[in-house]
């Protein structure tokens, strides 16, 4: 199966505060919050939601298409997605802007203060996946410019292909109404448990709601696993323990890939949920997004380690 990944592309600048935020916040000034934190480390990381997932479905060996736009500064960055084997030819690069910047810090109980400069990924919305050859099977929409997750959106029920709607982090810029047709409209959902309680208060749709629709419905809870919602009920999957915990940046796009690694491949529901909880594990023990290192057959033996895939990930050899 063809899969597309239309998402954020991005620089991600990672900082650590050798402290926590909460005691620095006085909950009776809120109206004034002017806070200002003197960082221990600064990294510079290839980051994006959707290179992202890109990356680990690389990793696993898949093949996956990146859809989205960029800065003149991108060339190092796609060289290293194409030597992995990630797709690029559906990124375009906006002349006289630079790549979007994330910038996250985090403090010694991993709470992250984080934002964001778009940059060329404000133009994301004039890519057409009708555009697209060979026309993927299956599409992620992933948090984006707003009007860019609309129109790949709009595109994806008028050409019929089924996509997966994962609005993550742009839930709270999101009109309700367009939030709503997104996940309507849509194969699958992926999102955690914050954002769909974000998406519940603005939208009235509940994971289990989206269910009856969808084929699942996927939503993560850090340290206490994920949950899959099925029309036939709900599947819990636990975490797997990580070796150190390094970095959280990215874990649930690590999450994302893990899974769609098997559903691509035509496994169970949990089996993906399983994956994709030991791709997070992975990337919580590295720094950046793109930091983890394995193979499919290294990933697969750790895998047996954690849970009794009853020969199902021979499959994927």
């Amino acid at each position: 199966m063809t899969v597309a990944l239309s998402g954020s592309i991005a620089f991600d600048y990672l900082m650590t505060f050798p402290g926590r935020f909460r005691d620095h916040i006085l909950t009776e000034r809120l109206d004034r919050l002017s806070l200002s934190f003197l960082v221990d480390s600064l990294d510079r990381r290839r980051g994006g939601i959707a290179p992202n997932i890109a990356y680990t479905l690389a990793l696993l060996g898949e093949r996956p298409v990146v859809v989205g736009t960029v800065g003149e500064d991108f060339g190092e960055y796609r060289r290293w997605l194409e030597a992995i084997g990630v797709d690029t030819s559906a990124i375009h690069v906006v002349p006289g802007l630079f790549t979007a910047s994330f910038f996250v810090t985090t403090d010694t109980i991993n709470s992250q203060i984080a934002s964001f400069y778009p940059g060329a990924m404000a133009k994301a919305g004039e890519i057409r996946l009708a555009d697209l050859s060979p026309r993927p099977e299956l599409v992620v929409i992933s948090a984006n410019d707003p009007r860019a997750m609309e129109q790949h959106t709009e595109e994806c029920l008028r050409l019929g292909i089924p996509y997966a709607y994962d609005p993550s982090q742009q839930v709270v810029r999101m009109e309700p109404a367009t939030l709503k047709r997104g996940l309507l409209g849509c194969m699958a959902a992926f999102g955690n448990d914050y954002e769909f309680a974000l998406i519940e208060e603005k939208t009235g749709l509940t994971p289990t709601a989206l269910a009856e629709r969808a084929t699942f419905v996927a939503v993560t809870r850090g340290e206490a696993g994920a949950e899959i919602y099925t029309a036939g009920g709900r599947i819990r999957v636990p975490a797997v323990p990580p070796a150190a915990l390094v970095d959280p940046t990215g874990v649930g796009d690590a999450f994302r890939g893990g899974f769609l690694k098997g559903f691509l491949n035509g496994l169970t529901l949990e089996r993906c949920a399983q994956l994709g909880a030991l791709a997070a594990a992975f990337c919580l023990e590295t720094q950046g997004t793109q930091g983890q290192r394995y193979d499919l057959p290294g990933f697969i033996r750790r895998f047996r380690q954690h849970f009794d895939d009853q020969g199902d990930l021979d499959r994927l050899a």
